[in-house]
């Protein structure tokens, strides 16, 4: 089911008690980060070396940033901080979902605000 049909289901007080619980749940602003928290292995390049084997060093972890196409930015997370720089990228994934919802009760507000408009209007003219 689309998430409009279900919102139009709902009463304008169900609505607004949604976005406020929505809005209530967001994490704080100041933990979040936007990118991806990825996990790698490598090779040093040194032909003596055991990763020239094929025990590679790591795991390293890097944060991942595209800034737009064929744009990429990023680099290497200490170790000690992998867990706060997880929950940062959690944290803003669960920011932009609750922002699209809470968008998509706004918007079925405002629809709703055009019909009794109209409704009003056609009224007037009866």
């Amino acid at each position: 089911m689309k998430a409009s049909s279900e919102l139009a289901r709902l009463s304008e007080l169900a609505l607004r008690q949604r976005r406020q619980g929505l809005a209530q749940q967001l994490p704080p602003v100041t933990e979040t980060l936007r990118g991806s928290l990825i996990e790698r292995y490598v090779t040093c390049g040194n032909p003596s070396c055991k990763c020239a084997k094929g025990d590679r060093h790591g795991p390293i972890w890097y944060l991942t940033v595209t800034l737009g196409p064929g744009k990429t930015t990023g680099g290497i997370v200490a170790t000690d901080k992998v867990e706060q720089v997880r929950g940062w990228v959690q944290n803003y994934q669960k920011v932009k979902d609750h922002l699209e919802k809470i968008s998509e009760i706004n918007r079925e507000l405002l629809r709703r605000e055009r019909a009794k408009q109209r409704q009003h209007k056609k009224r007037k003219k009866d």
